[in-house]
């Protein structure tokens, strides 16, 4: 297995990494130690995924160890490969000894970022049963709509605060650790989450609070690809089979993915579906919005950040124009964060690090102000932009950070991506009023 990353405490932890004589395997459980020896409560949010798998794997044999149990947490999308709900089967029956398991198949609202007509969809919503994707689990783990006693849980309420708001409901009180299995391989803003300012247990980096008591953990976060499959090997453990036929259909392995189907992140993958398991895949298309639109024109990159821009279009143009092919409702919710978005990088502005503000200095020094104040946020050594006016576009910069261009705006819309993930927003409760205005309007025509 590789040895350890260690990173440095400034922003170049991005670009490089520090190494130490001590491999991921053995890092990961000093640190498992650490969080069983300090933590009264600990549950391992599980997707079911190689990353996840792993860390399971691994908190199995620590909690034999300390001889006690551990909270598993898994959320049922609904829309999910047969052999994946197999694995979880095997994780939790053959380890019932040390795991309290939580099999989530309760309506959750979600981003569908393969329609613009129906930008959320709602896993489990009783009134798609006749097409759900799959008929719902019948053990005993299962918390569905008729045996839910989650006092926080809300009728088809976003993902994102169901999951913040599970650990709170299984600690009680009591100091309780969340395990995640994260990793910086995987992404920029992994390393993000990892490496941003915030409120860590002891100084741990792979570590994130989140209340008084409740604190996430990422103990694989150091891990490579090759370090998941290794381990996997080298300690002869159960992983997802979904891989293996991933492998077979000519994935590489850095790009196997296990996502919530409909995501910005997921949706290139989705047409493995019809590969993996064809009948799952006509459900899938029956079921959700747009799945198979993805399917069709996916080769045409149409809602991918590859998107040329046509002839005789700016960017404001196109963005404007663009406005207008997508439903009212629609282009109101994006035209209502593109004002926010506008009004923050004007009003506020944000830190900027030494290298942009050069190329901003230089090339765009009539669309910027420097207040040349630093940040409080991250390390501090980053000076406060804001933007006078909006720019068409920053090639090389606006590709990697969200600046006020109009290119980052019309990349949205072109993505299908209603949040604004990439404007650094996230889903709001305001959201979802919308979208429910915009269902019941339909439905009463």
């Amino acid at each position: 297995m590789n040895r350890m990353a260690i990173p440095e405490e400034n922003i170049k932890i991005m670009k490089e990494k520090r190494y130490i004589d001590k491999n991921v395997y053995d890092a990961t459980n000093e640190r498992l130690d650490i969080i069983f020896n300090d933590f009264k409560k600990i549950y391992v949010s599980f997707s079911g995924g190689k990353d996840s798998g792993v860390l399971l794997n691994m908190c199995i044999d620590k909690a034999r160890k300390f001889k006690r149990k551990i909270g598993c947490l898994f959320i049922d999308v609904e829309a999910f490969y047969a052999v994946s709900a197999d694995f979880v089967e095997r994780m939790i029956f053959n380890n019932l000894d040390v795991l309290e398991t939580f099999w989530v198949c309760l309506p959750m609202k979600s981003p569908n970022s393969l329609s613009y007509l129906d930008p959320t969809w709602i896993w489990w919503d009783k009134d798609k049963k006749k097409i759900w994707v799959r008929k719902m689990p019948q053990n005993e783990f299962v918390i569905n709509e008729k045996n839910n006693n989650f006092g926080f849980y809300e009728q088809n309420m976003l993902f994102e605060r169901f999951i913040k708001s599970f650990g709170v409901w299984y600690g009680k009180g009591e100091k309780t650790a969340c395990l995640l299995g994260l990793r910086t391989d995987e992404s920029l803003n992994r390393v993000r989450a990892i490496f941003c300012d915030k409120i860590k247990y002891k100084d741990l980096n792979y570590s994130t609070k989140v209340n008084e008591v409740t604190y996430n953990f990422c103990p694989l976060y150091d891990w490579t690809v090759l370090d998941i499959w290794t381990y996997n090997a080298k300690f002869n453990k159960d992983y997802n089979k979904l891989y293996d036929l991933f492998y077979k259909a000519g994935v590489n392995i850095s790009r196997m993915r296990l996502d919530e189907p409909f995501g910005n992140s997921a949706k290139a993958g989705l047409s493995l579906f019809k590969i993996i398991e064809p009948q799952t895949w006509s459900k899938v298309v029956n079921r959700v919005s747009g799945a198979n639109f993805d399917n069709i024109y996916n080769v045409n990159k149409i809602m991918s950040s590859a998107y040329t821009l046509p002839k005789n279009h700016t960017w404001k143009s196109f963005t404007k124009f663009l406005l207008k092919t997508v439903p009212v409702e629609t282009a109101t919710t994006y035209r209502h964060k593109f004002v926010k978005f506008i009004k923050y990088w004007h009003r506020i502005g944000c830190p900027v690090v030494s290298e942009d503000v050069k190329i901003l200095e230089n090339k765009y020094a009539k669309y910027i102000i420097n207040t040349h104040k630093y940040s409080n946020r991250g390390t501090g050594d980053k000076e406060v932009i804001k933007f006078k006016r909006i720019v068409d576009e920053l090639p090389g910069l606006d590709n990697k950070c969200d600046y006020l261009t109009w290119r980052r705006m019309a990349m949205c819309i072109i993505k299908n991506d209603i949040i604004c993930y990439s404007l650094s927003f996230s889903i709001t409760k305001d959201l979802t009023l919308r979208q429910k205005k915009l269902v019941d309007k339909y439905k009463n025509l």
